[in-house]
């Protein structure tokens, strides 16, 4: 839907450069897009059955098995920080919420976790980047370095991403695990474990939580979609080359062939996260594998 395309694009160099309409013609027939639309899918379709995984960028010529050996290892570190981090803070921060509830403890963690839900990641790291700039004069990084590289450089550039989707995954983590936690404190059980004389703490930590594990674990999986979308803008705006960055990239010059490829490795991945999640529900509660219908694991619905 987006006005030209590719052929454009090669021939201009991304300038206003005019061809000839024959020199168009040419170099359509010569990446195959005069080829009728189902011709040129099942061409792809097949390059992704016979591994060549999508075939070659139309733009440069290049495997995109290649674009994705490079662009892939940016993604991963970027998603396995942000959901660490999310992971480290949002549990204990939505176990404390849930304890001192309607406390000023509850009210800060909220006050935090609200405007992660509610303003747009790209818009903070546009504000942030812009105050950086104007306040203390510097910004990060613009050309991206590996951990075994340069750590230190590396956390510059990965610092700010990292933190705005953390910021934006752990709100909702905290949410859900405060709002299973108050729920599941007043179960028969919770009440005999203080019956019997355990602390608050320990009645949190080793009955409340492991049975809001589930809940927890399965947003954990529902929000990866969401991270990976936030990954496609941060990763652009912060000159990160990733994946995100890439399909963005790609989307841009019309690389269709990298655009398919790159948009079928994600769905890939979202499935195969929320297969590792359902496989996960029966090491973190037993009776799930005894019998599927005790325990009905929550969807967000």
């Amino acid at each position: 839907m987006l006005p030209g395309d590719i052929v454009s694009w090669i021939l201009s160099g991304g300038g206003e450069a005019v061809h000839s309409a024959e020199v168009r013609e040419a170099l359509r027939q010569e990446l195959g897009l005069n080829d009728h639309l189902v011709v040129q899918y099942g061409r792809w379709l097949w390059s992704m059955v016979n591994g060549e995984f999508g075939g070659r960028s139309l733009v440069n010529g290049q495997p995109i098995a290649a674009i994705v050996a490079r662009q892939f290892p940016v993604t991963l570190l970027l998603v396995t920080y942000a959901v660490a981090l999310s992971v480290i803070v949002s549990v204990p921060l939505g176990v404390l919420a849930a304890w001192k509830r309607n406390r000023w403890q509850d009210y800060l963690v909220r006050l935090i976790t609200i405007p992660g839900q509610a303003l747009p990641n790209f818009w903070s790291a546009l504000l942030i980047l812009l105050g950086l700039v104007i306040i203390f004069r510097w910004s990060p990084p613009i050309v991206y370095t590996s951990p075994w590289e340069d750590i230190l450089t590396h956390f510059q550039i990965i610092f700010l991403p990292v933190l705005l989707l953390a910021w934006e995954h752990s709100s909702h983590i905290v949410r859900v695990t405060r709002a299973y936690i108050l729920e599941v404190i007043h179960k028969n059980y919770i009440l005999s474990a203080r019956a019997k004389g355990l602390s608050q703490r320990h009645i949190l930590l080793r009955h409340a939580l492991r049975n809001a594990l589930v809940p927890i674990v399965t947003i954990l999986g529902l929000q990866l979609g969401w991270l990976l979308s936030g990954t496609l803008i941060l990763e652009s705006i912060f000159g990160l080359p990733g994946l995100g960055g890439g399909l963005v990239q790609a989307a841009l010059v019309r690389d269709y062939t990298v655009i398919q490829s790159l948009a079928t490795l994600l769905v890939f991945i979202m499935l195969s996260v929320n297969l590792i999640i359902d496989l996960i529900y029966g090491v973190i509660d037993p009776r799930i594998l005894l019998s599927p219908q005790l325990t009905r694991p929550y969807t967000g619905s």
